[in-house]
């Protein structure tokens, strides 16, 4: 995380804020007759929920003024988080109303008012449909295409629902101001999940790419070299990622991220390497020079500053790599000299990526480069087995207050990891982490 303290207190702030507006505009201004607890307390639970639906489209739609140094693996973890949090609410609810009075049954009544009663069912459902689709995406099979189209639709129709429900039972929202700003509050929610999907795609018309060449890389991954058509091109910091879409435009549920594995110096000629995993990945393999393709970005704050003198530790497994060979390749062409130290682990020598080139940039540059196998050939010289504490106390260097840490891989190589280095004396906002799960 790039943010320090302040800065991440100001966007809780933020957040906690625009989050609880409407329970704050419902008890806080022209407050109807009181009812019981439960019922008062039902009714802010769903005021509450409201708040965080409305708020979720800022979290997930990769607005750049949206807490962009926390982070989007970060960010987008906190909004997974928040969604099992607005089920709850949203499930509470209903709950809470009719424990405090068995009549509210009639706010489900179509009979009594249609509008009304549609609206609450179906902000039920389609959350906890939204939510466990998403926490259950590939235990149900559904693709990553069909989960995106699932995910837009139903957010836009549930914080529309929601609104409706709030403004049609006219208790806390009678008065017209009332409804103007709570209309203002979630429009702005409906209006970036417009931006996030209608908008951005209509911007990044002006910016193509195109594919220049397509590597076969050992590991069965695959690299695809991508030159600007027409424009600048993408600054990025070295270890940032994009989002890839190949085709004729970028009105495309195909939207998939990548690394940026090429060096930062060059910003009109990019490059991403993907192993095939099973899903959009396995057709890179297959896509022709010449074909049309759409980058957004930069994300991400794994990155270190070429032009700082802090010396930096890279822990990478199989094609987590991919950031760091970008640090790598920048800090090369460049002339870095401050001291870096790589330990790479892989499952056995004919998956190791960029093996030439890194032993050559480690030639050129203070890099200590440290292979390790779990599946080592006989004539094998490197380290074996797992990247453990024994292995990182005989290479790594002592933490000097500055040093700061990349990890990269398989979660089980992160996870044991990075109590080690927190153990050596890495404070917890020098060790950046990228787990390659956004979506």
């Amino acid at each position: 995380m790039k943010y320090g303290f302040w800065q991440t207190l100001s966007w809780i702030i933020i957040y906690l804020g625009l989050a609880l507006l409407p329970t704050a505009l419902a008890i806080g201004f022209q407050v109807p007759p009181a009812r019981s607890f439960p019922a008062e307390f039902g009714a802010m639970l769903g005021l509450l929920a409201l708040g965080v639906l409305a708020m979720q489209p800022a979290v997930s739609g990769r607005h750049r003024w949206f807490a962009e140094g926390a982070g989007m693996d970060n960010v987008l973890q906190f909004h997974r988080q928040l969604g099992i949090f607005a089920l709850l609410l949203v499930l509470a609810h209903p709950a809470a109303m009719l424990s405090a009075d068995p009549a509210y049954l009639a706010f489900l009544d179509p009979r009594a008012d249609l509008m009304r009663a549609a609206s609450l069912s179906f902000v039920v459902f389609a959350t906890l449909v939204l939510v466990t689709s998403s926490l259950l995406r590939l235990t149900f099979g559904l693709s990553y295409e069909r989960w995106r189209t699932l995910h837009g639709v139903l957010s836009l129709l549930i914080v529309t629902g929601g609104l409706g429900h709030a403004l049609l039972v006219d208790n806390y929202f009678a008065p017209d101001w009332k409804k103007w700003v709570l209309v203002c509050l979630v429009g702005l929610g409906l209006l970036l999940i417009l931006d996030s999907r209608l908008l951005r795609p209509f911007r990044m018309l002006r910016r193509p790419w195109r594919v220049v060449e397509v590597i076969q890389e050992p590991g069965d991954a695959t690299t695809l070299v991508f030159e600007a058509e027409g424009h600048t091109g993408m600054k990025f910091r070295p270890g940032q990622f994009a989002w890839l879409t190949l085709g004729d435009t970028p009105f495309s549920l195909q939207q998939h991220p990548f690394s940026i594995c090429s060096s930062a110096v060059r910003t009109d000629r990019l490059a991403i390497t993907a192993k095939a995993l099973g899903d959009f990945t396995d057709g890179l393999s297959e896509v022709k020079p010449g074909t049309r393709a759409w980058l957004e970005g930069p994300y991400g704050v794994f990155f270190h500053d070429a032009a700082s003198s802090r010396g930096a530790v890279f822990i990478a497994g199989g094609v987590g790599i991919t950031p760091i060979i970008s640090m790598l390749r920048t800090y090369r062409d460049l002339g870095s000299d401050f001291p870096l130290c790589l330990i790479y682990a892989n499952s056995d020598a004919d998956s190791i990526l960029f093996r030439a080139e890194l032993d050559e940039i480690a030639a050129k540059l203070p890099l200590t480069l440290v292979y390790v196998l779990t599946k080592p050939p006989e004539d094998w010289h490197g380290e074996t087995g797992y990247v453990d504490a024994d292995l990182l106390d005989r290479y790594l260097p002592e933490d000097n207050g500055v040093i700061e840490y990349f990890l990269c891989g398989p979660p089980p190589m992160m996870d044991s990891v990075e109590p080690v280095l927190i153990a050596r004396g890495a404070a917890l906002n020098r060790v950046y982490s990228e787990r390659f799960n956004l979506v």
